[in-house]
This record gives structure tokens, sequence and C-alpha cells, in this order.
């Protein structure tokens, strides 16, 4: 095959971006189209569904507002202007935040926030000096609950700041959102190293206590504790707490159901994550080894 020859077979070939520029030769007139366009491009392996996904997320940002994904101001944690240093610890420790409003009076007084680091470095240089809070706060950006998330996220990116205060037409405050809630919007959810991603497990612990991730499905649960948990509305054991609870349930709570006692061992601003179980009447019958190994996972 002659030099000219295979030039003339590479020019054949249409390249990948050839590809996608025919798929999308047509002009959309508005949004929904320009989607359809790309769904095209998707099905046809130009584009993956991630980035199909992102693309999504990224046009639908314009159309959302604060409110639409805001921690609610009752899901907020929050640290109280005059908390010992002992007591920010505990609190940081049981959130795995690293930003917190300070509040004074009550949660419509927020006085600034508060970075976990900047306690770090109380205790880098001995902690022996009187801790005063209003020294390391930050000034607070308030925000409506009317902003467009697009908006926000480019004041966020130039101001450098990560979270907001968002107050309702009352002046109240309505919540907080972060920037992580925001590009959530666009690339899906984004799991930190204090979410849990391991495979669904029930761990039997001592004194007839267990640990199991709130995502177990319930007809696992049920085969495992010989239970019978209504699985006909919910999937998992986190769908039936939720709707049990009522709210979004903080670390601590807890609730019976069906002959058990359910605790919220771990849990972050938008799922239960990991429980402490006991069964209230009978124990469950013992289980062989290869169901203890199936079902055993993390420690708690």
């Amino acid at each position: 095959m002659n030099s000219s020859t295979a030039i003339s077979e590479s020019d054949s070939i249409p390249s990948w971006l050839e590809r996608v520029k025919r798929a999308l030769s047509k002009k959309p007139q508005n949004k929904t189209q320009l989607i359809t366009l790309l769904q095209d491009a998707q099905q046809r392996e130009l584009l993956s569904t991630e980035t199909l996904g992102m693309i999504d997320g990224a046009l639908k940002v314009s159309e959302q507002h604060v409110r639409d994904i805001m921690i609610p101001r009752s899901h907020m944690i929050v640290l109280e202007l005059h908390d010992p240093p002992d007591q920010l610890v505990k609190t940081i420790v049981e959130s795995g935040h690293s930003r917190f409003p300070v509040i004074g009076e009550n949660r419509d007084d927020v006085q600034g926030i508060f970075l976990a680091k900047d306690l770090l470095e109380y205790y880098a240089k001995g902690g022996g000096n009187l801790f005063n809070m209003r020294d390391v706060m930050r000034p607070t950006v308030f925000i409506p609950e009317s902003k467009r998330l697009n908006v926000l996220l480019r004041e966020f990116r130039t101001s450098r700041n990560h979270i907001a205060i968002v107050v309702d037409e009352y002046s109240g405050v309505a919540g907080l959102v972060t920037i992580e809630d925001v590009i959530e919007q666009i690339v899906g959810e984004i799991d930190d190293e204090h979410d849990i991603d391991d495979p669904v497990y029930i761990k039997p612990n001592h004194h007839g206590f267990y640990s199991i991730l709130a995502l177990t499905p319930i007809e696992d649960f049920n085969e495992y504790f010989k239970a019978n948990l209504n699985k006909d509305e919910f999937d998992t054991i986190s769908g039936l707490l939720l709707q049990a609870f009522g709210h979004l349930p903080k670390r601590g709570e807890s609730i019976e159901l069906n002959g058990f006692s359910f605790q919220v061992v771990r849990a972050n601003r938008r799922r239960i994550q990991l429980l402490r179980v006991k069964p209230l009447s009978t124990a469950p019958s013992k289980t062989d080894a290869s169901k203890q190994s199936e079902y055993s996972g993390l420690t708690e």
C-alpha cells in the first residue's frame, strides 16, 4: 500500500470530534431540544452516561434556586458562641463537618462561621490561652432563598467562600448551603471520607446489639433476624426508618419498630448511614458461619 492510499483511507475515517459535530449538527431551539440531541449522541456512544448527566446538571442549575437544595434550619449543625473548646471538639468529631454556623441566642442569631482547622491551631499552640470564638470565626455570608444556583456557584468561586446562610423573606434563617451542595447538582453526590461506601452488611456486636448499614435491604434484614418488617413501600431499612421518624434523624436518635430498637450511629445531612440495632424480644437464632461471613463487613 502506498502512502497516498494510506492517507486517503485515514482521511475517510471520521474523527471523534467530527462525529460529535455531526450528531449536534441540528441547531436546537431550546434546552429540551439540546438535551434530546445530547441523549441521541449518548445513545450512539459519542458521549458517556456520566458526561451527559453532568451536562444536564449544569443546564439545570440555572433553573434551580437555593431553596431547592438548602439544608433546612432544623437540620443545621451549629456551634454556640460561648461553647468551650472541648464541646467544639465533640461536635466537630460527631458531625464530621469542617464549617459551622456560630449562633448567639438562637438559630436566627448567626454570628459567624467557624472553621474546624482554627481549633486545631488553638490546640497546636498549647491550648492554654482563653479561647474566644469571636477572635477566630469568619464573617457570615447571607443569601436569599430565591438566588439561582448558577449565580451562587459563581459567587462561591470568586469569593473563595464555601458556605452561606439562607434567609427567608422575613430575614429569618431558613437554612444553609455549601459549595458542595451546588456542585453535587452537576456531578452527582460527592462522598467524602466520612461517608460509608461499603457493601451491605449486618455485624453482631456485644450484649445483643448489631451494627447495620442503613442501606441494608429490608429483605436481607428480615432473612437475618427472622423478622417481618414491611417491604411493600420501601426497599431499605433507611427508607422505612425515615417514614417512622418523620424527619431525617440525627446521631443518637432512636426509635422502636416491630420489636427492634434502632439507634442512629452515623448520619450526614442527606441520609442515615449506620445503625445500632437490638431485638427487643427473642434474640434471632444463631446463623451458620457462611451467613455470618456474608453479612459481616466493617467495624462500627
